[in-house]
């Protein structure tokens, strides 16, 4: 499972014209899954994520968490997070899980940033060609990584 999460100012989805998901303050995450992704990975994230420490307290000092900030989340399926570039030009995606599989993991992970977070969580669509726009704020980039090739410590 990869996470690339953006501290945003804002941020929406947009599908055929219509938003699907809007926030305001909080947390922008593209997500995808690879084979042999199981639910402690999941729950892991989900737990990680809200307890970051990545925005900025009452002295300008990055070391609060999304909830003490009153922050939201955004969440994005993205399995070209998997795309493998190290051959050729065109990237293959063999390391994304299979819609079959991806699907419940996304929705499972969802639903555990819900409870986990206690924060508003919008979401995309799965599979659908979205746009996503953002106001990155900092810029704040992080790439989570937790699943089969992280090993038991991760």
């Amino acid at each position: 499972m990869r996470v690339v999460l953006q501290r945003v100012s804002e941020a929406s989805i947009t599908i055929d014209g219509a938003v699907s998901g809007a926030i305001g303050q909080g947390l922008l995450l593209l997500v995808g899954f690879t084979e042999g992704d199981t639910e402690e990975d999941l729950q892991w994230m989900a737990r990680k994520i809200p307890g970051l420490r990545i925005f900025n307290d009452a002295e300008g000092k990055m070391n609060a968490s999304l909830g003490s900030v009153g922050g939201e989340i955004l969440v994005a399926s993205q399995f070209t997070l998997y795309g493998d570039t190290r051959k050729g030009r065109r990237p293959s995606f063999i390391g994304a899980a299979r819609p079959e599989v991806a699907i419940p993991l996304y929705e499972r992970f969802v639903e555990l940033l819900r409870q986990e977070s206690g924060a508003p969580v919008e979401t995309g669509e799965f599979g659908a060609m979205m746009e996503v726009r953002l106001l990155n704020d900092g810029p704040v980039t992080l790439i989570l990584e937790r699943g089969p090739s992280q090993g038991e410590g991760a």
